[in-house]
């Protein structure tokens, strides 16, 4: 069974970010921010699989949905589970007025790579990409603040 997190279902889905990743710290926080959809497979009250992203407005006026991480247990895999929660945050997103859907895997993970052009996904058109993390500071910035290089942030 796929089913939707929500507040009211928040235990599954601490559930499945305890079995995949061993943090449940921002479960809560996460179920109510703005955007933020998530699905889990159940079977007989055992988590199987998660998969979880937001829908992203744009400054065009349209959305588009970013799938950030989708797992299905070892032991469950071959069984459906990952398409089942595909489709079910596809459709969603659809619902939700989202045009497109974007993520991003590894070139060798040769499983994900089929189930996503199974489903109908296209490898992006701009060319090789290259992926960068900003380690962000700790304390919050003042909106007030200078923009850096000493400008306002609307220079």
């Amino acid at each position: 069974m796929i089913l939707r997190a929500s507040a009211v279902a928040v235990h599954l889905l601490e559930e499945a970010a305890r079995r995949f990743t061993g943090n449940t710290a921002g479960v809560a926080l996460f179920v109510r921010s703005p955007g933020a959809i998530a699905f889990i497979a159940v079977d007989h009250h055992e988590v199987q699989g998660w998969c979880w992203g937001y829908l992203l407005d744009r400054p065009d006026g349209t959305s588009m949905l970013y799938l950030h991480r989708i797992e299905v247990a070892a032991s469950c895999r071959r069984q459906r589970i990952g398409r089942a929660l595909l489709r079910n945050f596809l459709e969603t997103g659809a619902q939700l007025g989202a045009g497109k859907m974007f993520l991003i895997t590894g070139a060798d993970n040769v499983a994900a790579r089929r189930l996503y052009e199974s489903m109908g996904a296209g490898l992006a058109t701009q060319g090789p990409t290259v992926n960068y993390w900003f380690a962000l500071p700790s304390t919050p910035v003042n909106p007030g603040d200078a923009a850096p290089g000493g400008g306002s942030a609307s220079e």
